[in-house]
């Protein structure tokens, strides 16, 4: 597993950004208005209660959904409402419930992202001539070394589900990375987790940064999240309500007020009481 390195300051603006967006469902506003920018080499966090819309916010920037209202932009040019063409984009995303092949092994769930890369004609792909072989071989060999940066190398073989849930985690994130994105979308990454598992998730996160792939990540784990990234947006109600460094964030007591329904300076009788005692 990956050390962390030391945090980098983002280079640059703009490399994903959401302007404006809305997204109504009937007479359901699950958006309102969002806007944000993510830069090269930047982790963000993006927290909330149920039902805040952070997972629609997902959709919106994936073109899973088309905003009722409103743009998303990669290094300034407008993402189609696909799913397919914002991959080969440059944009990859994990699901908050697990979306494995279960019956297929490891490296073949990682060879399905891989082969968004993989650009022979039909004729060459029906015909296995030199250049499919020779796609295939880097295929399988990227596909390995993002098994063993996940940690995953001996369960290459295995079907993907008698993985652990831990490794079906993993093994999905080692998927998106062979799309080779320039921004990962992480949707609830250590859900169901153990304390080990969950460091080892922030130690990988960190590593996937250091190789150059943006990350946003949602999770309801506010400490993973205020340990892990550069900057944290609070959707409530579908609406931005703050967003800043996690110091900022975490002292804000609307944010907490939001999450805990008490009043502020409860809430800060709360989070000093935690920290004294940790």
């Amino acid at each position: 597993m990956p050390e962390a390195p030391a945090p980098r300051t983002p280079s640059g603006a703009g490399l994903l950004t959401a302007s404006g967006v809305t997204m109504q469902f009937g007479g359901l506003r699950a958006l309102n208005d969002v806007s944000f920018g993510l830069s090269e080499g930047e982790i963000i966090g993006l927290i909330g209660p149920n039902g805040a819309g952070k997972t629609t916010f997902f959709n919106c920037l994936t073109g899973l959904y088309a905003p009722t209202s409103g743009s998303v932009a990669l290094r300034g040019t407008p993402l189609p409402q696909d799913p397919a063409k914002v991959t080969d984009r440059g944009i990859a995303r994990t699901f908050q419930n697990i979306r494995l092949f279960p019956s297929m092994t490891a490296e073949e769930n990682v060879l399905v992202g891989r082969h968004v890369r993989m650009k022979q004609g039909p004729l060459s792909s029906l015909l296995h001539g030199p250049g499919f072989k020779r796609s295939e071989a880097e295929a399988r060999s990227r596909t390995a070394e993002l098994l063993e940066f996940v940690g995953l190398t001996r369960f290459s073989g295995e079907l993907a589900r008698n993985l652990p849930y831990g490794d079906q985690r993993r093994l999905e994130i080692a998927r998106a990375l062979a799309t080779e994105p320039s921004v990962l979308l992480l949707d609830e990454p250590t859900a169901g987790m153990n304390a080990q598992e969950t460091e080892a998730t922030r130690q990988l996160i960190f590593g996937i940064r250091d190789l150059g792939t943006s990350v946003v990540v949602i999770e309801h784990d506010t400490k993973f999240i205020f340990t892990l990234c550069d900057r944290v947006l609070v959707l409530v109600q579908g609406e931005l309500l703050v967003e800043g460094s996690p110091d900022e964030v975490r002292g804000d007591p609307r944010v907490v007020e939001a999450y805990l329904g008490a009043p502020p300076d409860e809430v800060e009788h709360q989070i000093h009481a935690a920290e004294e005692n940790p």
